[in-house]
């Protein structure tokens, strides 16, 4: 079909008019959002380590423990749980499983000089983000190595490779590869100061490259060395997840949630800074049903959930 001028103008005139006045009401309904809330009740969802959950029985009656003490969801061990199980304890429990910890990551290192125990730790994780999927989680979290592996360039790139062979199949199933920050000695110093900052993990998580990869922000882990209001700041976006402990640089421990110096309420004000929604991981020494709801009622009182 053929247009003369007069159409053709009369055509573009036309779309111009309606684009702007489409833009001006995405503007408008822009303009109406309300502010961010400055709570983190509503946003943020409890859920813990299933090592925590020392219930006798089956896999149905520690997801229902779980439940009672106030979580909203469980992480499973991968490898290490039946798939079969994990979905009849699911179903039976009514309790998602919200991710997984891929369990030979301290063994099986992606750090690792020996490229046979890299493809390895590779298989570990792929197996890890199929686990996930298979059970409906999103997220895999994963310690990157060790920095006793080598020089921090070398174990830099040869992990950076290795995970990045993941990366394909994560987007593909859309679960995260979630990076914790741990007591490793690779990329924070591990005699250094509290003075430190995140730099050096916004590097690596950005040098991957993938809305598939990004931070298990673990709050009581980094405390001895920096601000983790300031760390979740500088992490933002990347935070696809957050563990939890409490430490005190006083009496240099790990503490119960809520308890030692960590500074709780600096860490609720970057949450509500970054905007972050989601699940948070209680990772502390578990029990029985009491501890379990002790746990569950640390966490709301650190967040201000009550």
């Amino acid at each position: 079909m053929t247009y003369s001028c007069s159409s053709r103008r009369s055509f573009l005139q036309t779309s111009t008019a309606a684009a702007l006045s489409a833009g001006l009401a995405v503007g408008s309904a822009h303009a109406a959002v309300p502010a961010a809330p400055d709570t983190l009740k509503g946003r943020l969802y409890k859920t813990l380590k299933i090592g925590m959950v020392r219930v006798d029985g089956s896999l149905t009656d520690k997801f229902k423990a779980a439940k009672v003490a106030g979580f909203d969801g469980i992480e499973l061990n991968a490898p290490g749980t039946d798939v079969t199980a994990a979905r009849t304890a699911i179903r039976e429990s009514g309790l998602p499983v919200d991710g997984t910890v891929n369990s030979t990551h301290w063994k099986i290192r992606h750090t690792d000089s020996d490229p046979a125990v890299r493809a390895e730790a590779l298989e570990s994780l792929k197996g890890a983000l199929r686990f996930t999927h298979a059970v409906g989680g999103n997220t895999a979290l994963l310690v990157i190595g060790r920095g006793s592996d080598g020089p921090e360039d070398e174990i830099w790139k040869r992990s950076m490779e290795n995970i990045s062979k993941a990366v394909p199949l994560a987007a593909e199933l859309g679960v995260h590869i979630a990076i914790e920050n741990v007591w490793n000695q690779f990329l924070y110093d591990h005699a250094g100061d509290s003075n430190q900052t995140a730099d050096k993990f916004v590097k690596y998580v950005d040098e991957i490259n993938s809305p598939w990869v990004g931070m298990q922000f673990d709050i009581g882990n980094h405390w001895k060395y920096g601000s983790m209001g300031d760390w979740i700041r500088q992490l933002g976006k990347r935070i696809v997840k957050l563990d939890l402990k409490g430490f005190s640089r006083a009496e240099s421990k790990f503490t119960k949630i809520g308890e030692g110096d960590l500074d709780w309420a600096d860490v609720r004000k970057a949450l509500l800074e970054i905007n972050y929604t989601g699940w948070a991981a209680a990772e502390v020494v578990g029990g029985g049903p009491d501890r379990l709801k002790e746990v569950s009622d640390n966490m709301d009182q650190a967040f201000g959930l009550v």
